[in-house]
């Protein structure tokens, strides 16, 4: 399938599986896996470590500028540097996830970055995962998908992620982050989490991690053997 590679844009609401699906995806394929809210998801790292408030927009914009933010495929998933620092784990945290939301509907951001995502994807053969790869990044996509999964699954995906880590919250709490982050993502002015007209709504409610795989990989083969993808599951 390396021959004629494609651009496949995953989209979808927080703790949809997004990273992970896009992650298995880019190996069966060969295609190089960039996870766009890693990228902001740096940002806020960032912005938090210099103590800069949300309310100084420009400040966090040049900060933005200013950072090398290089993604490495690995084992167990993708590494993150920034500035030649591995944070992997440290934009993981409950305080980076509560703040990424407002950093990334800072229009200066999202032009920096988007920018950033768009070189990436130049030479084809990338899957990319966010909140507006199909309808921003990628409009262009060979392959558009759009996962969703009801708030309370996505909570209990996400707790039993954090539990692995040590860290304990309770599915309330992770229900209540995960529909702001909706709402935020949806109303914000720029570049709002939507389902770009030509992509495939993939619901993952009582789908397994393989069946999900499986399923994007069909939708790839489809594409490359010149088929129109309209079916929405």
């Amino acid at each position: 399938m390396s021959i004629h590679k494609l651009n496949v844009a995953i989209d979808g609401p927080a703790g949809a599986g997004k990273s992970t699906i896009s992650r298995l995806v880019a190996n069966e394929l060969g295609y190089v896996y960039v996870d766009t809210g890693a990228m902001y998801r740096s940002v806020t790292w960032k912005m938090l470590q210099r103590g800069l408030p949300l309310s100084e927009q420009d400040a966090i914009v040049e900060l933005a500028r200013q950072s090398d933010i290089r993604l490495f495929p690995h084992p167990s998933g993708q590494q993150v540097f920034v500035d030649g620092e591995d944070v992997t784990e440290a934009i993981r945290s409950s305080e980076v996830t509560s703040s990424v939301s407002d950093v990334a509907k800072i229009a200066g951001v999202r032009a920096l970055l988007v920018e950033k995502q768009k070189l990436m994807a130049l030479e084809k053969g990338v899957v990319m995962d966010g909140r507006d790869i199909g309808t921003n990044v990628l409009p262009h996509a060979e392959v558009k998908v759009f996962m969703t999964a009801g708030v309370r699954v996505r909570a209990e995906r996400r707790r039993r992620e954090l539990e692995d880590k040590g860290s304990r919250i309770t599915l309330e709490q992770l229900m209540a982050e995960i529909s702001e982050r909706d709402r935020i993502d949806q109303e914000r002015e720029v570049s709002p989490l939507v389902m770009a007209d030509d992509a495939i709504l993939l619901d993952t409610t009582e789908m397994s991690i393989g069946q999900v795989v499986e399923r994007i990989i069909d939708l790839c083969k489809a594409k490359m053997g010149g088929e129109k993808l309209n079916e929405n599951v």
